[in-house]
């Protein structure tokens, strides 16, 4: 049975997601706090054996008009290196607006800035996720 594996990666922290047994939505996991490149891709493929994954899927920074960003090549860099440390097929996935709606919804559900910060990036990896899940479904590919 397919298990899918988000990560939304940024500079500080990894928010971390993973699909329902049936592979028709995300559900926020963890967020991952940043410590060094090496140490961190490590644990990150650390955190996808341990919840199982046959595919990873990465969230992808772009500019709102499709064009890549500084912040793409870093992201780049380390979704390189975690298809190197792990055997799992690694995927990207356009993260446009994901961390937005994240702190929307948290905003909406009348969540406090201080602890928004503890929850805004597993929640982005699980818009990231059901955006490539919704994607893949449409097509019938899961």
């Amino acid at each position: 049975m397919e298990r899918y594996v988000a990560f939304d990666i940024g500079d500080k922290r990894i928010g971390v997601a993973v699909s329902d047994p049936f592979n028709s939505y995300a559900l926020p996991s963890q967020t991952y706090v940043r410590k060094g490149f090496a140490e961190d891709v490590k644990a990150v493929a650390a955190i996808a054996r341990e919840k199982g994954a046959t595919a990873i899927i990465c969230g992808l920074p772009v500019n709102f008009d499709g064009s890549e960003a500084v912040q793409t090549a870093k992201t780049r860099r380390f979704i390189e290196a975690l298809a190197a440390e792990t055997a799992t097929p690694v995927l990207c996935e356009d993260e446009r607006f994901t961390t937005q709606m994240a702190h929307e919804t948290l905003i909406s559900e009348g969540m406090r800035r201080e602890k928004r910060k503890n929850y805004v990036d597993a929640l982005a990896a699980a818009n990231i996720l059901d955006g490539y899940l919704s994607r893949v479904n449409k097509k019938g590919d899961i």
